[in-house]
């Protein structure tokens, strides 16, 4: 774990952060958290084996412990809320310096994240193309400006995190929320390498009671169902919509769609895994 100091926003941001064994320069995959920024148990230290399957690999993996309900974006006014969310600052040019120069990375770098942070990945390597060569969405909405977008963002932002989601990108018709906008805005990835995935949302393995569920297990599984089935229904709306843009842009994606699969953990620990091949194989060009 380290801290880096984010200017932007007045606050000290906790970073976990796994190293390659070797001290060769290594380059860096930013993976982020769902809505929670990893400040609740649902992060990927949490939830995953990703300490596991990243030893030996010759990558060093940043993850804000920071971030709840932001969308790990620059929000135009201050929250009463949450207060000043700059992320797009600080992960774009306030953090990279910093580890560049005390991890001693190639300067290669990739980005990735769930859900929330789904969209948020999108969004920066389009807005920062020069500073990321693959991106990885699992489970985001590429749709920030259409009504089924905006409707999960009210979810995360506004019924979860208590603020006001047009003190985010503005008005709701207004110009901030087309300009951070995935599927307006494919065109910008051209030249990134692009990983997206989602499920239908239909109960699959993950979704079986092991014999002799608890009752309290049997409810936790039930929001998995129906509350996880219904939103990933919609990721999966948002993840085809860009996969048809970028096709019909010529723009070349890796896309996996699965025939079942709620909004879960279970599968995005094994879309990260299923994705690593082509964000290595970006970070190696």
């Amino acid at each position: 774990m380290i801290v880096v100091r984010s200017a932007a926003m007045n606050a000290d941001i906790p970073l976990m952060v796994l190293r390659p064994v070797s001290d060769r320069p290594a380059p860096m995959l930013y993976l982020l958290n769902g809505a929670g920024g990893g400040e609740d148990g649902a992060n990927w230290a949490a939830r995953t084996d990703y300490q596991q399957f990243f030893a030996g690999k010759h990558v060093n993996v940043v993850t804000p412990l920071k971030g709840a309900f932001s969308y790990y974006t620059d929000w135009q006014r201050d929250d009463a809320r949450l207060g000043r969310q700059k992320w797009e600052t600080f992960l774009t040019r306030e953090l990279p310096p910093v580890l560049n120069r005390e991890l001693g990375t190639n300067g290669r770098n990739a980005i990735a994240g769930i859900s929330m942070s789904g969209t948020s990945v999108l969004n920066l390597a389009a807005r920062s193309p020069h500073l990321y060569r693959a991106t990885a969405s699992y489970s985001g909405c590429a749709r920030t400006s259409d009504p089924i977008g905006q409707a999960f963002i009210r979810a995360v932002v506004e019924d979860r995190g208590k603020a006001d989601m047009t003190n985010m990108w503005g008005p709701l018709d207004g110009p901030g929320w087309r300009a951070n906008d995935p599927f307006l805005n494919a065109e910008k990835l051209r030249g990134t390498t692009v990983y997206l995935s989602s499920n239908t949302g239909l109960p699959g393995g993950d979704e079986a009671l092991p014999p002799g569920a608890s009752p309290d297990q049997a409810l936790s599984m039930s929001d998995q169902v129906i509350l996880g089935g219904g939103i990933e229904t919609a990721m999966n709306v948002c993840t085809q919509q860009l996969a048809d843009r970028l096709r019909q842009l010529n723009i070349p994606a890796v896309v996996h769609i699965r025939n079942t699969g709620t909004h879960s953990w279970g599968y995005w620990e094994r879309e990260h895994k299923a994705s690593w091949p082509s964000i290595r194989s970006a970070l190696a060009r």
